[in-house]
This record gives C-alpha cells, structure tokens and sequence, in this order.
C-alpha cells in the first residue's frame, strides 16, 4: 500500500514526503512541474510528472501502487491572481480537484487528505479563529478551496471514503536540513520576502499599512513551519487510518506576530539591517488571523517541534543562502 502525493514536488508537498518517508510511508508523487521541481522530490519517492485530471494516468497510479490514501496539494494559490483570474483557479482548485475525487472513489482509495486554507474565513471577526467561524472567502481562491471542502463532505458521506480538510495559516521556513524549502522565485511570502531583501536580492521591502489595532499598527498573522505542517498532514493520515471520522482542522501555532516582529527576527539573523518602506494598507487585510489549533493537536495527536520565530525564519535564510548560490 501507498501514498499518492499530488503537488510533491512543490514547497509544502516535498516536504509533506520527507516527512511520509521518514513515518516508513511508501510514497508516490503526481506533479506537473508547473511550479514545482523535480530536484525537490526525494530519491526514494517515485515521480510521475502528469496532470491530476488526466484520469488515465491516475486511475493508472492508484492501480499500479495500491494507493491507500491521497494526500492533495496540487493547486493554484496567489491570492491576487485568483482575483484577475479566477477561471484558472475554479480548473486547477475545484475541477481538477473533483476529477481526482472522482478517480480516487472509483479506485477504492479509503482515506484523502486535502490542502486547504484559512482563506476560507475570509475577514475574521475573531481572533484565534476556531473551525466554526464563519465561512467567508473574498477570493477566488478561498471559494475554490472551500467549494472542494464541500465536495469532500458529500462524497464522503455517498462513499467510503473518510478526508481530513487542514486549513493552513501562514506557512513558513524551510527543511531544518536543508533539503527543501520556498523555491518560487516570485512568491510573495513575508518572510522569504524579508530574506530574499536581507541577502540584497531585492531593493527593498514594503509594509503595507501600520495603523492597525495590533500592538505596533502592522498586521498580526500565525506562522506555522512548514515541518510542522507536513507532519500534520502524517499525523491526519494515521488517524483515518485507525477509524477516525472525517475532520476539518486548523493548522497553525495559535499565537502571532506582527509584521514588524518578523522584520526583526530576520534582521537579527541575517545579522544587519536593511531597507524597508512604509505603504498604504492592502484593501482586505484583517489586522489579525491567528488560528485557534486546539482540534489539530487534541484529535490527530500533532505536536509542533518547530513554533519559535527565530526558528523559522534562520532555516528560511539558510534556504534563500543556499538558492542564491546554486542559481549563480
């Protein structure tokens, strides 16, 4: 028996593998390279580069490696592209993720664990946000995520097949050794923004808006590790394995940090400062989301081994340190 990973070749997925493969976890990887890379993938997990709605090739993978459970990451997940271009993100989030549903039911897979987002609350009137909040996405892509919640829930209950919906915050860092991390040269995160500024890869950087209701004016988010994360993931497998129901999870630490104090904890480890401007506030920046994490810690068992900024954000550096050199 197996697992199939689709997106395992992109930042959180190819360190959901490493984690899978460390558990003793035979592990089969789907990507389309489009943001992902075949250097990430992990020699002892088998790389299929493909589409997850080619269902011949999938129906194929499910029967050659007995797939037991589905781990998706596959996806689109730039907020503000999914605004310009939210056709792209109703394909690759809600369609391609119903022809993957539709496979995995006919191919007898028992348990499916899904890649969703805080994005489905929208703006949160609440803060740590529990699983019960409101559902409110404001973008293309938390209605795309949240529509294939949905979708999980009533196939769910129609087939035997049990999911867990993880619904991440900020995700951040890198591979504590080194092997994997944040590899888009383009993403927005704040943090590999911060490093990528720190090393002299970027002029400068912007925070936008410092006149919030949080204790320095800038916004307040919960930071997870992306380590942390891909073992929650692991840790939501072996509770559907043992019979657990389906579940919706939040995944963070539930505490946060402002803008600022994540300017800092990178100032202190790159060992320099540099240079930041000030902008105007984003239109549908909450001041805060922090996520309330008890359901993912008292039911699936996760205990995170890396919640300390300064944590995060030195493997993050090593990260950005080590791309900067092999992209010479």
């Amino acid at each position: 028996m197996s697992i199939l990973v689709t997106g395992g070749a992109g930042y959180i997925g190819s360190h959901a593998v490493i984690d899978l493969l460390n558990a003793g976890e035979e592990v089969v990887v789907l990507d389309n390279l489009s943001t992902g890379f075949d250097w990430a993938v992990q020699d002892a997990a088998r790389l299929y580069t493909g589409d997850i709605a080619d269902a011949e090739l999938v129906d194929r993978i499910l029967r050659d490696h007995a797939v037991e459970g589905v781990i998706h990451f596959a996806g689109s997940i730039v907020v503000p592209e999914s605004v310009s271009d939210p056709l792209k993100y109703y394909l690759n989030n809600t369609a391609k993720s119903r022809s993957l549903i539709e496979s995995c039911v006919a191919g007898g897979v028992r348990h499916f664990i899904f890649s969703s987002t805080a994005a489905v609350y929208g703006m949160l009137e609440v803060s740590p946000a529990t699983e019960e909040a409101a559902l409110n996405p404001m973008s293309p892509y938390g209605r795309s995520k949240l529509m294939t919640e949905w979708m999980l829930q009533d196939v769910a209950a129609a087939h035997d097949l049990t999911y867990a919906a993880l619904r991440y915050f900020n995700v951040a860092g890198a591979d504590p050794k080194g092997r994997v991390g944040q590899s888009t040269a383009n993403a927005t995160h704040l943090i590999k923004v911060a490093c990528q500024t720190a090393l002299g890869q970027r002029p400068y950087l912007e925070v936008f808006g410092d006149d919030y209701p949080t204790p320095d004016g800038t916004c307040v988010r919960d930071y997870i590790h992306v380590s942390d994360l891909a073992n929650a993931h692991t840790a939501a497998l072996h509770y559907l394995r043992k019979g657990g129901e389906s579940i919706v999870a939040n995944c963070g630490y539930g505490h946060g940090f402002s803008v600022r104090e994540v300017l800092g904890a990178v100032e202190r480890a790159v060992g320099h400062s540099f240079e930041v401007r000030q902008a105007p506030r984003r239109p549908g920046d909450p001041a805060s989301i922090v996520a309330d994490p008890a359901r993912v810690k008292n039911v699936l068992g996760w205990q995170p081994a890396h919640d300390d900024l300064d944590t995060i954000v030195t493997h993050a550096l090593a990260w950005e340190s080590y791309l900067r050199e092999r992209n010479r």
